[in-house]
């Protein structure tokens, strides 16, 4: 296991399991193969603009992972899930060999074919959604009314898709593209899945005194169909927002990512590789906002 230190506590770069070959990396998970299903380790990576800075942040996956676990459990009513378990002990050999390295930020999942979609549902006009509407007064294809806000709340929420890029950025496209690209009769069932996980999930956040003003939504086959993959409403793929601070016409105060977005595009960053590093007062305050937003969604503390 390799850490990047800071004066806090070390930022786990990446997952050495020793013996054990890694199958992939994605900008925060490592991702190994265990007896035809798959172990994800979601490391303290962090990426901006889809690219991986430098600087990792202490903590952040284990509070990615146990907030991932919260929503895969309060929403499975509405679908099944990759989930399997997250308890070492009933992880295959050689893994449980390393309870110190993957408890409390690993999970043990069903092998699924991904997907090449982002289901992004928007109840507020924010980030590229608000970049697209100022340029063509649409996001996703959805025409907007005239005179919005940067952070305004939709009348209903709206689904917007966007491409997953290999390399460089995703796009957002219409549905319509969507619908070429992997057939409408799939794309209909992500949309109406995505916007019953958002609508439950908002609701669930409203209640803890917090907006979800957008998210995304990854999605994947398997031999019993359709299930949720990937990550679910964790501040690295969702937009939160106290409530009681909440004042549309601007950006807003966050506890997501965007506090990250926000730094990088202070200094000038190109959002092209090399990606800079975090000074570590911004790493300080991007470790508070994950674990406040951790503690106000599931009223708990995450298991260190």
């Amino acid at each position: 296991m390799t850490a990047e230190k800071t004066d806090m506590v070390p930022a786990l770069m990446e997952t050495a399991l020793p013996g054990i070959p890694i199958h992939a990396r994605g900008k925060v998970r490592d991702i190994f193969r265990a007896d035809g299903r798959l172990l994800l380790v979601a490391t303290d990576r962090i990426s901006a603009f889809d690219c991986i800075l430098r600087t990792g942040i202490p903590q952040k996956g284990m509070i990615l992972n146990q907030l991932s676990l919260f929503w895969f459990g309060f929403l499975e009513e509405i679908i099944r899930n990759h989930l399997l378990t997250a308890r070492v002990e009933e992880y295959p050999e050689p893994f449980r060999n390393f309870p110190d390295r993957l408890q409390g930020r690993s999970m043990l999942v069903r092998q699924a074919d991904p997907v090449p979609i982002e289901c992004v549902v928007r109840g507020y006009i924010s980030g590229s959604g608000w970049r697209d509407y100022q340029a063509t007064g649409q996001t996703g294809g959805i025409a907007l009314p005239a005179g919005m806000r940067e952070s305004e709340r939709l009348s209903e929420p709206i689904f917007t898709p966007a491409t997953k890029a290999v390399e460089g950025h995703d796009e957002n496209i219409s549905f319509e593209r969507m619908a070429d690209q992997i057939g409408s009769d799939l794309s209909r069932q992500l949309r109406d899945w995505s916007m019953a996980l958002y609508e439950k999930a908002s609701r669930h956040a409203e209640s803890c005194g917090v907006i979800l003003a957008d998210t995304k939504f990854e999605f994947g086959t398997d031999e019993s169909g359709v299930l949720l993959i990937d990550e679910a409403l964790t501040p690295d793929s969702s937009r939160y927002w106290p409530r009681d601070r909440y004042r549309p016409g601007g950006p807003q105060v966050s506890f997501d990512k965007q506090y990250v977005r926000d730094y990088v595009q202070s200094i000038g960053w190109n959002q092209q590789p090399p990606a800079p590093e975090l000074p570590e007062d911004v790493v300080a305050r991007t470790m508070e906002k994950y674990l406040e937003i951790f503690r106000r969604l599931t009223g708990r503390e995450p298991a260190w």
